[in-house]
């Protein structure tokens, strides 16, 4: 992890005006949304994954990163957006619904909405 040098104000070259620092913004973290600071400190569901991308993609430019983090980036892609998980659940009730459609399943009684009385 790369430490930011501070100078004073006097050896600063660029930026010229610099209004985002002096109004405490960080601009760049919007782009990382997962390493931001949470509630709690509690790490996010994704930041795992997110930190892996981004260390494999760290200082060897774009073009490479795309070829050489293919893996890390589907990974994070996939944890924030879940589309693999989704397709793989609607693809379980489909079967479902064509078991039971069959007549080879039957849904649980707890799973049908009617209320179970077989407490002890």
């Amino acid at each position: 992890m790369v430490t930011p040098v501070l100078m004073p104000p006097s050896c600063r070259i660029m930026p010229f005006f610099d209004l985002p620092g002096k109004v405490g913004i960080n601009l760049d973290r919007w782009m990382l949304i997962q390493s931001g600071d949470q509630p709690y400190k509690r790490a996010p569901r994704c930041h795992a994954f997110e930190k892996e991308w981004i260390e494999c993609s760290d200082g060897i430019g774009q073009t490479r990163a795309k070829k050489e983090c293919q893996i890390e980036f589907e990974d994070f892609y996939e944890c924030m957006h879940r589309e693999k998980s989704h397709k793989r659940l609607h693809e379980i009730r489909k079967q479902r619904d064509k078991l039971v459609k069959e007549g080879k399943y039957q849904t649980p009684a707890h799973h049908s909405g009617a209320p179970v009385d077989d407490r002890p």
